[in-house]
């Protein structure tokens, strides 16, 4: 069956280049979602690939994957901030590569019963695990100021306040429990802007974030990898907005950097800077092609930064 975009993971060709793939390589996609990556690492070279995702359904549908291309596939279960735990877990001490696309993929978006998505009505879940908190409990049971706050600080909404007051006095009449009806609550506190976006866009991207604690784990996911990579391996990073773009470039600035800050927990007398643990592949990130923004809208926004591991230390403290 010819791939369609819904099932197509962004800049696919990039990411693979990037990686290296090479006979007897192992290689970790932290975000399995449905297998684009791994397949493709896969079939690149005669490679061994850990898929990693904390959602079931991602997990069930590697079953495929795992037949085919048993025993060079495996699929793992967690979230991939905790990769070095679960990598542990199968006696792997160091990777060749690791590819992370961040943030929601299209399988769940495009299923209205997983609450992501506020262009088609479902239960206001949004849980990439499943479990834990619900988006609608979120919505029904946080103090107005919260509320305001995570909408601005993870939507970077400018309205937050106007959004988070609308929201209060609307649960007030009715518990709010399904994507159309936070939609619209928020459409009526929100202008609608020149470029088009649907107003609710942040905020459903904020309860998102807030949610699966979308930032947490990919800090967390970029400490695994800088501990999983062995020297001259690849790390490659999709991310879908500024948030996320931003926690990687600061990442792995700081990583990078020929003269690491000191943790200021160090003794003051104590001047020796950590070597650098990786090296910048991509000083501006990489972004897709004009064809590929064509065939699928969802990648218009994507950036790809690439860096490889040094043979130095695991930085285990930098100043804030």
């Amino acid at each position: 069956m010819t791939p369609t975009a819904s099932h197509t993971p962004v800049m696919l060709p990039e990411v693979v280049n990037a990686l290296v793939p090479k006979d007897g390589g192992i290689y970790i996609d932290g975000t399995f979602g449905r297998g684009g990556y791994s397949r493709a690492l896969l079939m690149a070279a005669k490679t061994k690939v850990y898929g990693i995702d904390r959602d079931p359904d991602a997990v069930k549908a590697a079953e495929k994957l795992a037949n085919e291309f048993k025993p060079r596939f495996r699929i793992l279960h967690g979230p991939f901030g905790a990769m070095d735990v679960l990598m542990a877990g199968e006696q792997i001490k160091l990777v060749d590569g690791i590819a992370l696309d961040l943030g929601v993929s299209s399988p769940q978006i495009n299923e209205a019963e997983r609450g992501f998505s506020f262009q088609a009505d479902g239960p206001l879940d949004m849980r990439m695990s499943q479990s834990g908190p619900t988006a609608a409990d979120i919505v029904n049971s946080m103090d107005e100021r919260e509320l305001a706050d995570i909408i601005f600080l993870c939507g970077e909404e400018r309205h937050a306040r106007r959004v988070a007051k609308r929201i209060v006095e609307a649960r007030a009449e009715e518990r709010i429990t399904r994507t159309k009806q936070l939609a619209e609550v928020v459409r009526r506190a929100v202008p609608r802007s020149a470029d088009g976006i649907d107003p609710a866009t942040r905020t459903f991207q904020a309860l998102r974030i807030h949610v699966n604690d979308e930032l947490g784990e990919l800090r967390r996911g970029l400490t695994a990898a800088e501990i999983l990579l062995k020297p001259q391996g690849r790390l490659a990073v999709v991310s879908f907005h500024s948030l996320e773009d931003r926690t990687v470039k600061e990442f792995l600035r700081r990583r990078s950097a020929t003269s690491i800050s000191i943790s200021r927990h160090m003794p003051a007398n104590d001047h020796r800077a950590p070597a650098p643990s990786f090296r910048l592949l991509t000083r501006k990130p990489q972004t897709p092609s004009a064809e590929e923004v064509h065939n699928n809208p969802r990648a218009r926004s994507a950036k790809l930064r690439v860096a490889e591991r040094t043979d130095a230390p695991v930085v285990r403290e930098y100043a804030a």
